[in-house]
């Protein structure tokens, strides 16, 4: 009896995998959502991986291949919950042939796969070919044995791939299942999504396009291929939408019970909210799972965008609390069979799940507040202004906005916005700190019409060259004296112009008499430009000068660059394999290196990862800097930093068994020349972004010699030895808390003996006993005492109103104290709000319970006014 055909999508995922490995493809894992390809944000293909490899570029793994791709696209997420099949994230089930096997062997195995091994009925499947692969309809109708009626040609645009305006390309071949066969075999539309659903692509690589357009055949053709793995599911598993498979429906139902609602019995809209909540939840649990963390930058902002629309949706269906670390703990359960990964980096998904969350929701809060109030206007659209509003004070995205103006039937205005934006950036321009902007045009100019400059710092720090161009005192220029600031271009230089993060050199050029001082050196796209002054002699336009640069500056930010890079490896290897660059500074006398992590790094962990630079330090590792192909440095490992343009060959600075990055910095030659290094500091910068700052080589010896002066002076103060000086300070800490709690005892005891005697100053209104007077030198806690105690003593009807200036002597602080009773309550009197707008006339605010609220103020000369205000409109409420 023949197997059951797979129904769950661990089964169709397997079934696929063996089918492929039973005929010679070795089993690829899923790579990252964080490519190795600095250029691209995310995967978005099963056969990104293998991108490399298909265009030469890299040696193929064999020369068949399987696997099951974990991809992201966000690029239709309006649709995501809207349409049966739109997801961000999504698995990408492949074959591809590297070379080896081609058109007829793919067409047939997917055929034997889709009605063999997942038993798809023929009389359900129909085929697309490009209109022009005449080869490619032959062997579905005489080969495979395909009706004819149900092989569709179609354009370019659907069935023609390509990996640019240039290189390889080849057209495809798509099967469709129908779900509708009973509607026949003619005027088949493959565009009618109600009817027809694509589920295998299969590409043909078989041409090279040239800067013509001319097509010529590869010699070495390739197949790629992509199975939806969704899509197949909801194929074989009978339902609707690919949210009702068994890869989803059991986060719509963790969703739907934390909002206590039933699911088939919601409508559309809400259908839809939990569609969104299911689908995000994977890809922000596995996008974190990969090294990425929530921010306003890059994959960051996809993450934080999933994330935000996740949290919005629950509320829409009644969620009122943080919900995130249980759709994140839902996800792993679903998913850690296929990526086991999900469980050893639980705490860290939940924990930056929890964080952005918490984040998210005062933003949220404030901004719904501020749209419902727009929206309730019934305005015909929602201004730029007001978006930018939204934006720009409350941290309200720009998407959420037009999201919830759609749901209300209302558009955006994004000119508007874009408008409101850029004055924005203009103001901003005009509030910045003003530069020399002839200089500046000066020196582009400059730049855009020479050639780029030889650098051969590596090598030398030595070298004569050749003056090119000039700028003195802002103006470009043919020669320059004794006392000009001048900016100087060489056809050659031993100066290394700032660039990754590393300052640029600094030194002297001297020719026949001639004395510059270079104190920086910059870049202007391949040119560098020294910066300096002439001290002695003149310079003109074609002089043959001598650079020489600073060596101890170039000792300082070799020895710093390295460390850098060790510290990069040892975040790695103690925090995180995930965390990556963010931005570095490598100067003559610090280091300072940002990197995406959600949380602080520990105090154990920065020990660790002292130890383990200073450890590589001392085991005087050689380094090997060459330069090979990007594709070649990538696969051997080397790491680039996301958003950095590279060149087609690179600079490769590997530290062997440590660390390999690719840097145009310049480095020591072995990691003892360092000497040592020291952690200064670790902070946070921005949303998920951590900063440390360091020392390295000589620059050691100064922080410590620092740290030794303020510990001497320490010691000599407190009469302590160096490793008593914690204690000591702790001592005291206690003592002068125990003596401020002391102090404040007894002014509180202070403020009641005086307040004793004002009771007898209440004014009778009515029923009620009305006290207000001032009671200076009393801090809040003794003035609120005194109130209170006022209040109990003259019972129900008591309304006292307290002022007074802690420090007499400072006007500046003023505080006020309301205390009412039950009938001055029942009254419609509350402490709260009646004290908080007392406190106005002082120039503060403040408020509280109903019986009991103190308010601040900043002008003491208006407090007696502010007194007598509390006592008239007392009289009047109470009269």
């Amino acid at each position: 009896m023949a197997a059951a055909a797979p129904r769950t999508g661990a089964e169709i995922r397997a079934a696929f995998l063996d089918f492929y490995e039973e005929r010679g493809h070795k089993p690829m894992a899923s790579a990252s959502l964080v490519p190795e390809d600095p250029t691209v944000l995310l995967t978005i293909a099963g056969m990104l991986p293998f991108k490399p490899v298909f265009l030469g570029q890299q040696q193929r793994p064999a020369p068949r291949a399987t696997s099951s791709q974990k991809c992201i696209r966000t690029n239709d997420i309006e649709n995501v919950g809207r349409t049966a099949r739109h997801h961000t994230f999504f698995e990408m089930l492949g074959n591809f042939s590297f070379g080896d096997y081609f058109k007829e062997q793919a067409i047939q195995w997917a055929w034997s796969l889709s009605t063999g091994v997942f038993g798809l009925s023929p009389k359900n499947l129909v085929v697309s070919v490009f209109r022009e692969d005449d080869e490619a309809e032959a062997i579905w109708r005489d080969v495979v044995g395909v009706n004819p009626k149900r092989i569709i040609r179609m354009d370019e645009a659907d069935n023609f791939w390509a990996s640019g305006p240039t290189g390889p390309c080849g057209p495809c071949s798509e099967i469709y299942y129908d779900f509708k066969p009973e509607l026949g075999d003619d005027g088949i539309d493959l565009e009618d999504d109600s009817r027809f659903i694509e589920f295998y692509n299969l590409v043909f690589m078989q041409y090279n396009r040239d800067a013509e357009g001319t097509l010529t055949p590869l010699a070495n053709r390739n197949i790629d291929t992509g199975m939806g793995l969704e899509r197949m599911a909801q194929i074989l598993q009978k339902v609707p939408n690919n949210y009702e498979t068994d890869l989803i429906y059991p986060l719509i139902e963790t969703a739907a019970s934390l909002a206590g609602i039933d699911y088939p019995a919601l409508d559309d809209k809400g259908k839809t909210s939990l569609k969104v909540i299911g689908d995000h939840s994977r890809a922000i649990t596995l996008l974190i799972c990969d090294g990425v963390t929530a921010s306003n930058l890059g994959r960051g902002y996809i993450l934080r965008r999933l994330l935000r629309r996740v949290v919005r949706h629950g509320r829409l269906l009644g969620i009122d609390k943080p919900f995130l670390t249980a759709m994140g703990e839902a996800s792993i359960a679903l998913m850690q069979a296929a990526y086991p990964q999900l469980l050893e980096r639980r705490e860290v998904i939940l924990a930056e799940l929890q964080r952005e969350e918490a984040r998210f929701l005062e933003t949220l809060e404030r901004g719904e507040k501020l749209l419902a109030d727009v929206l309730a206007a019934k305005p015909k659209q929602i201004s730029g202004e007001q978006a930018f509003e939204l934006y720009d004070t409350y941290g309200f995205p720009l998407e959420l906005t037009e999201e919830i103006a759609e749901e209300h039937g209302l558009r955006v205005d994004l000119e508007g916005f874009e408008a409101a934006m850029e004055a924005q950036r203009q103001r901003a321009k005009a509030a910045a700190v003003s530069i020399d902007l002839t200089l500046q045009d000066a020196i582009d100019q400059m730049a855009a019409e020479l050639e780029a400059t030889s650098f051969r710092g590596y090598e030398l720090l030595d070298h004569s060259s050749s003056v090119l161009a000039l700028v003195v005192n802002g103006e470009p220029a043919e020669r320059a004296e004794a006392g000009d600031q001048v900016q100087v271009v060489l056809d050659t230089t031993p100066f290394y112009g700032e660039g990754g993060g590393q300052v640029g050199d600094r030194g002297v050029l001297s020719g026949d008499g001639l004395i510059v001082t270079i104190e920086a050196v910059s870049r202007n796209r391949s040119v560098f430009v020294h910066s300096g002054r002439v001290e002695r002699g003149s310079l003109s336009v074609g002089d043959v000068v001598h650079g020489q640069v600073d060596r101890s500056c170039r000792r300082r930010a070799q020895a710093n660059h390295t460390a850098t890079h060790l510290l990069q490896a040892a975040l790695k290897q103690v925090v995180d394999p995930g965390i990556g660059q963010a931005g570095s500074l490598v100067d003559f006398d610090r280091l300072r290196f940002d990197f995406h992590c959600p949380r602080a790094i520990t105090a154990e962990e920065l020990e660790q990862i002292e130890a383990l630079i200073n450890g590589w330090i001392a085991e005087a590792h050689s380094l090997e800097v060459q330069e090979m192909a990007i594709e070649k440095a990538k696969a051997a490992g080397a790491v680039a930093m996301f958003g950095e343009k590279y060149a087609d060959v690179v600079r490769v600075v590997d530290v062997p068994g440590v660390s390999m990055e690719l840097c145009g910095g310049t480095h020591v030659s072995n990691t003892a020349e360092i000497g040592l290094f020291k952690i200064v500091s670790e902070s946070g910068v921005a949303a998920g972004i951590r900063r440390i700052e360091a020392v390295a080589g000589a620059a050691v010896l100064a922080y410590l010699n620092e740290r030794d002066v303020v510990v001497k002076q320490l010691g000599e103060r407190f009469k302590a030895q160096p490793a008593e000086i914690v204690e000591r300070v702790l001592t005291l800490q206690a003592e002068l808390k125990a003596s401020q709690k002391a102090l404040s005892a007894a002014r509180e005891e202070l403020a009641l003996a005086k307040s004793a005697a004002l009771a007898s100053q209440a004014e009778a209104i009515g029923s009620f006993q009305v006290l207000i007077s001032r009671l200076d030198g009393v801090e809040g806690g003794g003035l609120q005492s005194a109130a209170q105690g006022l209040a109990d003593q003259l019972g129900d009807g008591a309304a006292v109103v307290l002022g007074g200036l802690p420090d007499p002597a400072d006007l500046g602080k003023v505080i006020l104290v309301a205390a009412f009773g039950k009938a001055v309550i029942a009254k419609g009197q509350q402490a709260g709000k009646f004290i908080g707008a007392v406190a106005k006339a002082c120039g503060g605010g403040g408020g509280g319970r109903p019986n009991l609220a103190q308010a601040g103020g900043r002008d003491g000369a208006a407090l007696d006014g502010a007194l007598e205000q509390a006592r008239k409109e007392l009289g009047s409420a109470l009269g």
